[in-house]
């Protein structure tokens, strides 16, 4: 997972906190804006949006970490699946085993040429000397195959027991990330809690407008542009999501985030592509700007941050951030660095 931060945000109003998200916190109490003087609208939308892209890079953080948990988690299963039929074949062995060494309990396990002085047959005895030759060489072949089988089983518990283990860190990782996730929100909230109603009226007016200046749209829409098959498909499920809510490390079908819109949109035209940002980014052909076809994925700022679907014509649909719905805005919205094709 990437480490790059996003350069520090312009002090355009296209990256101005959402009005939705402003128009939802309550203000301060009137003794608390009494005592403190308010912060500025521009500091506030500066500190704002540097949280939200904080918390937006520790959530591609928190999905690689969600996936290396499944992924162990899977392989801790199969192991113990393993163990179940190693011990499964440990028991079959020493079920064979109980006649042939109950069979030497009761002749006593006398050496042959003991055998050959109480023997009152000769031959008898040189038939029951080349049946226990026989019996024996059965019990040396079962207990090597037994301590065979007694080794491999030690072998899978243990590896079971290791995947379990970098679950558990996995997961502590997981929950480390969410806490540092929501601190972030809470503390842009926070913030947005500071703001008087003229202020969250002016944030709210600059937004719409650097949402028209930008093109930035989370309209219903059906896709109509010139993408074929699978591309198609794909486009036409992302537009089918406009209007629905970011949410970090989310899916679908309710909320997205980037990489899970992107993946599901293309998981809906039958195409599996890996959980994060960057996972998504190797995996796929790069293609250069100039070659850009509707469909392909579009990366900004960096190869681990934030990306979502070309449609066309310069635009793209992607989920932006939290407080935001899925859109489509220009491909210039934000900083372009790189596109893949799946």
């Amino acid at each position: 997972m990437g480490t790059h931060r996003r350069p520090k945000p312009p002090s355009s109003p296209r990256l101005a906190v959402l009005a939705a998200s402003a128009g939802a916190f309550s203000l301060l109490s009137t003794a608390q804006s009494q005592a403190e003087p308010k912060p500025s609208i521009e500091k506030v939308r500066e500190e704002v949006e540097e949280l939200y892209h904080d918390s937006e890079a520790g959530t591609e953080e928190y999905n690689t970490a969600q996936g290396k948990k499944a992924a162990l988690q899977k392989a801790a299963n199969r192991a113990q699946e393993r163990v179940a039929e190693q011990q499964a074949e440990i028991n079959e062995i020493r079920s064979e085993m109980g006649p042939v060494a109950a069979s030497q309990y009761r002749d006593g396990g006398l050496d042959p040429s003991v055998q050959l002085f109480l023997s009152a047959d000769p031959d008898d005895f040189l038939e029951q000397a080349e049946l226990l030759d026989r019996t024996s060489s059965r019990q040396i072949s079962l207990l090597k195959s037994l301590q065979q089988k007694q080794r491999e089983l030690a072998q899978t518990r243990a590896e079971g027991l290791k995947k379990l283990e970098a679950a558990r860190k996995a997961q502590e990782q997981m929950s480390e990330k969410k806490q540092e996730i929501q601190s972030k929100l809470r503390e842009a909230q926070k913030l947005l809690n500071s703001l008087t109603a003229e202020q969250r009226a002016e944030l709210k007016a600059a937004e719409a407008e650097a949402d028209r200046a930008s093109g930035s749209s989370d309209s219903a829409a059906t896709y109509n542009g010139p993408a074929s098959g699978r591309a198609r498909t794909a486009l036409e499920f992302a537009y089918a999501q406009l209007g629905k809510p970011y949410e970090w490390g989310s899916t679908g079908p309710n909320s997205y985030d980037c990489s899970g819109l992107t993946g599901a949109s293309w998981r809906a035209a039958g195409v599996s592509l890996p959980r994060t940002v960057n996972q998504q980014y190797n995996a796929g052909r790069q293609v250069a700007r100039t070659d850009l076809q509707p469909g392909d994925i579009i990366y900004w700022y960096n190869n681990s941050q934030h990306n979502g679907l070309y449609i066309g014509d310069g635009k793209a649909i992607h989920a932006p951030r939290t407080g935001k719905n899925i859109e489509i805005t220009n491909l210039d919205s934000m900083p372009y660095f790189a596109a893949t094709r799946p």
